[in-house]
């Protein structure tokens, strides 16, 4: 399986990131002075055939876990289809679904121009709407400067429907050349999500007992409320930082990195994990409306 990419490049060359628009436009690799600051996974055909994450993934239409196979929500009663776990949709280790539709069944018309692109992607074949049955479109605007990476994702509810918006992205960054044992954490939010034993949230949200850390081998996977104004995450070696800054449109976060890998992920998310069945600060799109959410990656000294 082979998957061609479209790649953008700042004026001055310093910056250069690939997309992959036959796998739900995943940006695979995001370079700076030539060094890669994403972790590669299992690689593009992986992640487009089963949803093994890397890179910079768009997880749509939800992010994170669903508590059940299924949902209710803007008056429709959603079932995933059954006996089809793993195959239209990735699954947990408990079986839940978890980050959308396996991203080879989404493709993207995308056209790159020097350091910018522009890609849209209509939301109305059978099999995904089967999943999340709301017409609509997405489109993104990617650009690249001297030092980093903004992307900005509409949500279009042009289609005549009502569209629940629950998307998230998951990037996947490393600082090269250095180990997370001296990696310095800083987290842009105040509190934190109360998960229960399954990941999904219980309702509860407490303090943030350290925003700022050593990331050691501690393990993170937590979702994070009340975000900071402005939202800048970021991790630092002691030479350089990479900072995740989340613009409008995304008011909640994940923080996720597990021992024994040099990675950690600041997630932007448009609603909490499970929000689809919850409702917890998710946002329902009436027909004509659009929510548009921009995060920058950006590397400093």
């Amino acid at each position: 399986m082979s998957l061609p990419t479209v790649v953008i490049s700042s004026p001055g060359g310093e910056t250069a990131a690939d997309f992959v628009p036959g796998a739900n436009l995943l940006c695979c690799s995001l370079r700076h002075h030539g060094e890669e600051l994403l972790d590669p996974g299992h690689g593009v055909e992986a992640y487009a055939e089963q949803g093994k994450t890397m890179g910079i993934p768009l997880l749509y239409p939800w992010a994170n876990r669903l508590s059940h196979a299924g949902y209710e929500v803007a008056g429709r009663m959603v079932t995933l289809p059954a006996g089809e776990s793993g195959t239209r949709y990735p699954v947990d280790p408990n079986g839940l679904p978890i980050h959308g539709a396996i991203p080879g069944g989404i493709v993207w018309e995308a056209e790159a121009n020097g350091d910018r692109l522009a890609a849209a992607v209509a939301w109305e074949a059978d099999d995904l709407l089967e999943l999340f049955p709301f017409r609509h479109r997405v489109s993104v605007e990617a650009s690249v400067d001297e030092s980093g990476l903004t992307l900005t994702t509409t949500v279009h509810a042009d289609a005549g429907d009502p569209v629940p918006v629950a998307f998230g992205y998951h990037p996947y960054l490393r600082l090269p050349g250095s180990s997370r044992e001296g990696w310095r954490v800083d987290l842009g939010a105040t509190r934190r999500i109360v998960l229960d034993e399954r990941m999904i949230p219980t309702g509860e949200r407490v303090e943030l007992a350290e925003r700022d850390f050593l990331l050691g081998e501690r393990s993170l996977d937590d979702g994070l409320a009340d975000l900071m104004t402005p939202a800048r995450f970021r991790v630092s070696d002691g030479e350089r930082s990479l900072s995740a800054s989340f613009g409008s449109g995304y008011d909640w976060a994940q923080v996720y990195a597990p021992p024994g890998h040099d990675f950690i992920c600041f997630e932007p998310m448009t609603a909490p994990t499970d929000a689809l069945n919850s409702h917890d600060g998710l946002r329902v799109l009436k027909p004509g409306e659009a929510h548009a959410a921009r995060f920058r990656l950006a590397v400093t000294p």
